[in-house]
């Protein structure tokens, strides 16, 4: 009998639920995807696929603060999604994990495939995204299921953006973090799809250059381009999270649209 992979229980939102990760190898979830999660605000019943969703701890982060709301974990990789399972098990979870729910699916898929795996017309209020956005040049990495989690492919913005516009009601929107140098293909990927793209740059302090962009779309709209101002994520000379930066990494701050 082998061993089974190593694996951690990590609490997230301040110990409101847990997520169990690789530990070692893959991919592993931290504030990125707490901050993605906190551009969902919103209090009505709600359906929300997270793309490409990992050991699932963006996904399950909304609904954890949110009561209303139903999660779909949409993950390619069988090892990745058996994760989000275990996690689902947990006692710490048990609160939302009726609500949540994983499939494996390609989220690149189109048409009747897409259908088919899940990934259906017109069915979610929220389609929220943390795509890979290594370049292919950047350090590669031995190891495997990490490579997969982080590595773009050439046209990924346009692959998963035309998923979510197909998946989401009129009206829905989409939001994702990324790296700053993406901001063209994402909005060249939103095309028609979607309007009202709000972007929000993230330092990590004052004076330093922007590594994460948040950003947040609405399908069908025709509203303008908005560049939000920038969230520091540090003060100067410490490593403190600033104070509206831990509220969302915590669990206790949305960033809603303007």
């Amino acid at each position: 009998m082998t061993d089974s992979p190593p694996e951690t229980i990590d609490a997230f939102h301040r110990g409101a639920f847990h997520v169990v990760q690789p530990k070692g190898r893959g991919h592993r979830s931290g504030m990125d995807a707490m901050l993605l999660a906190a551009l969902v605000a919103d209090e009505r019943p709600i359906r929300v696929a997270d793309l490409g969703a990992g050991a699932g701890a963006a996904g399950m982060a909304v609904a954890s603060r949110l009561d209303r709301a139903d999660v779909v974990l949409f993950e390619r990789s069988p090892d990745m999604a058996e994760f989000a399972r275990k996690s689902l098990l947990l006692s710490e979870n048990a609160r939302f994990a009726g609500r949540v729910s994983v499939l494996e699916a390609d989220v690149t898929l189109t048409g009747k495939d897409r259908n088919e795996a899940g990934l259906i017309d017109d069915s979610f209020h929220h389609v929220i995204m943390n795509p890979p956005f290594n370049d292919a040049s950047d350090r590669l990495t031995p190891d495997a299921l990490k490579a997969e989690a982080h590595a773009m492919t050439e046209g990924l913005f346009e692959r998963w953006i035309r998923t979510a516009g197909a998946i989401m009601i009129p009206g829905g929107q989409l939001s994702l973090i990324a790296r700053p140098q993406s901001i063209g293909e994402i909005i060249g990927a939103c095309g028609r799809r979607f309007g009202g793209i709000e972007i929000t740059p993230i330092h990590p302090r004052e004076g330093e250059n922007a590594v994460r962009i948040l950003v947040t779309a609405i399908k069908g709209s025709r509203a303008r381009l908005v560049l939000r101002a920038s969230l520091i994520m540090h003060g100067e000379g410490t490593h403190k999270f600033s104070d509206f930066v831990d509220d969302m990494n915590n669990g206790r701050a949305a960033y809603p649209r303007k």
